[in-house]
């Protein structure tokens, strides 16, 4: 019998925590054979913690866990995921903007043999800038990261337990928990939905926030801003070196009156191209060793064809 964990990072959301276990319980628990709820307190500082314990004792299959302070939800969920005990993890914010309905096509299309399923944003009840932003953020990331990051993107997802198990091992810092899913290559299928507008409380997914969740994820998963200073150090150091050769022979042909000038111009063209392309060297190995530093597996085996006890199992097992 299968049990799925529901994974909810909690950050000032205590005017929201009874009606969404309230929608979680019409509409998903229910229906569901096995089922644990993982709330993950990210630092808040209101009552959240306080509605959360009075959830849990009403209900045994929630958990609640407090961080030391706020991490940021990404590194709620991986908290949530590492203490998940279900055959398959989604996660579930708390402000109700995602349909709870969700979660049942999900977990339908993980029964009918799908490692990761996304539920991707088909539209958002938001204002027009907002959305504009959003959808830039995710071209970018398809262009120059990610191709099979979702056209909409999405925040709300299933996972396998091995999917999971491979998550937990990565222990990455200042990344994103999407790109990882996104990253890791499993079987995956999508959901579509409209995300809601907020009805209560005030979202804390600050400017700043969105901006640090754009540069991790640029970073993380693409060397484009590397290689784009590796290209622009190689381009001025050629352009540099042609430069010198036409002053030297201007020089040597027209004359030049300013004394100097010539020795001068030559001097500064060819370092300002050998800085500029000695960044680049340096920028290419900085990345391999940002690369390696990651900690993510070299490869991911995602099922074995052997008599083990862990083939049967359907155990997952990555190679660092």
């Amino acid at each position: 019998m299968s049990k799925l964990s529901i994974v909810i990072p909690v950050y000032f959301n205590e005017m929201n925590l009874i009606d969404l276990y309230d929608d979680l319980e019409l509409k998903v628990l229910k229906n569901l054979p096995k089922y644990e709820i993982i709330m993950v307190d990210d630092g808040s500082s209101d009552d959240s913690f306080k509605i959360m314990q009075e959830l849990s004792d009403k209900d045994d299959n929630i958990k609640i866990y407090r961080l030391s302070r706020n991490f940021g939800s990404h590194a709620a969920i991986l908290a949530g995921i590492h203490y998940a005990t279900g055959d398959c993890i989604t996660s579930k914010a708390a402000d109700l903007q995602e349909p709870s309905e969700l979660i049942m096509e999900m977990y339908e299309k993980w029964e009918r043999g799908a490692n990761v399923v996304l539920a991707v944003r088909e539209d958002r009840e938001e204002p027009y800038l907002q959305k504009m932003l959003s959808n830039t953020y995710y071209k970018i990331m398809r262009k120059f990261a990610l191709k099979n990051m979702p056209e909409g993107g999405f925040d709300c997802f299933l996972i396998d337990k091995k999917v999971a198990k491979v998550l937990d091992n990565m222990e990455e810092s200042n990344t994103s928990l999407m790109g990882q899913i996104l990253w890791c290559g499993f079987r995956s299928e999508v959901v579509y939905y409209t995300r809601r507008a907020r009805l209560k409380g005030k979202s804390k997914w600050t400017l700043s926030k969105k901006v640090k969740l754009s540069v991790d994820s640029i970073l993380g998963f693409s060397y484009l801003p590397i290689r784009a200073v590796t290209f622009i150090g190689i381009v001025t150091f050629i352009g540099a070196i042609i430069w010198m050769i036409y002053v030297l022979i201007y020089k040597l042909t027209r004359g030049i009156s300013t004394e100097g000038w010539t020795t001068i111009i030559i001097i500064n063209l060819f370092f300002y191209g050998l800085i500029m392309l000695s960044l680049g060297i340096i920028g290419e190995y900085l990345w391999r060793t940002f690369d390696a530093a990651r900690n993510r597996p070299v490869y991911i085996v995602e099922s074995e064809n052997d008599e083990s006890e862990e083939k049967h199992e359907g155990n997952n097992s990555s190679r660092r």
